[in-house]
C-alpha cells in the first residue's frame, strides 16, 4: 500500500495524516480524525448523509479519495457549533423536533449551512431543492424545512 501525507484544514484546525491511496475522505474524517458526525449511508453518493463543505462546495465525502482533499478547507457537522453555543441551525432543529433517528441530520445540517451561506434569503422552494439530495426516511421533511426557515430568522437578527 502506498502511504501519502495528507495536509488539510478541517473545522478550522490543520491536520497532517498518513493515508493510503485508496482511503476515502469519509474514512479519514471518521476513523483518523474521530469526526463521527459524517455518516455513510449508501457509499454511492445517492443519500447525502456524508456531505461536507469542501472549499465552499458541498461534496459527498464517500465519493472522494482522501488525497483529493489535499490543501482543502473542510467543514463537517462538528464544525457548525463552537464551545459556547450551537449553530442557529442546530438549535432550530432541536426546537422544531426536526430529527427522529438522527442519521440524516448531519447531512441535512451541512446542506442547510451551505445553502444559507450562499443564499441567506433562501425561499422554501430553495430549501426543498437544496435538501432533496439528502434522504430522510423518518420525518417527511416538514419539520426539517421549518427548522431551516426558523434558523434564517435567528441568523438575520
Amino acid at each position: 500500500m502506498n502511504k501519502h501525507l495528507l495536509k488539510f484544514r478541517v473545522n478550522g484546525k490543520d491536520y497532517a495524516v498518513m493515508v493510503d491511496s485508496h482511503d476515502r475522505l469519509i474514512d479519514v474524517l471518521r476513523d483518523k480524525l474521530g469526526l463521527k458526525g459524517t455518516k455513510e449511508g449508501c457509499g454511492t453518493g445517492d443519500c447525502g448523509t456524508c456531505v461536507v463543505i469542501m472549499n465552499g462546495r458541498l461534496v459527498n465525502s464517500c465519493l472522494l479519495l482522501a488525497m483529493q482533499a489535499r490543501g482543502s478547507n473542510i467543514t463537517t457537522v462538528e464544525g457548525l457549533s463552537n464551545e459556547e453555543a450551537l449553530h442557529p441551525l442546530q438549535q432550530a432543529f432541536i426546537e422544531s423536533g426536526a430529527s427522529q433517528c438522527g442519521y440524516c441530520i448531519p447531512g441535512m445540517l451541512v446542506t442547510a449551512k451551505h445553502l444559507l451561506d450562499i443564499n441567506p434569503k433562501a425561499t422554501e422552494e430553495d430549501i426543498k431543492q437544496a435538501i432533496s439530495g439528502v434522504l430522510c426516511r423518518c420525518t417527511g421533511y416538514t419539520k426539517i424545512i421549518k427548522a431551516i426557515k426558523d434558523s434564517q430568522l435567528r441568523m438575520i437578527s
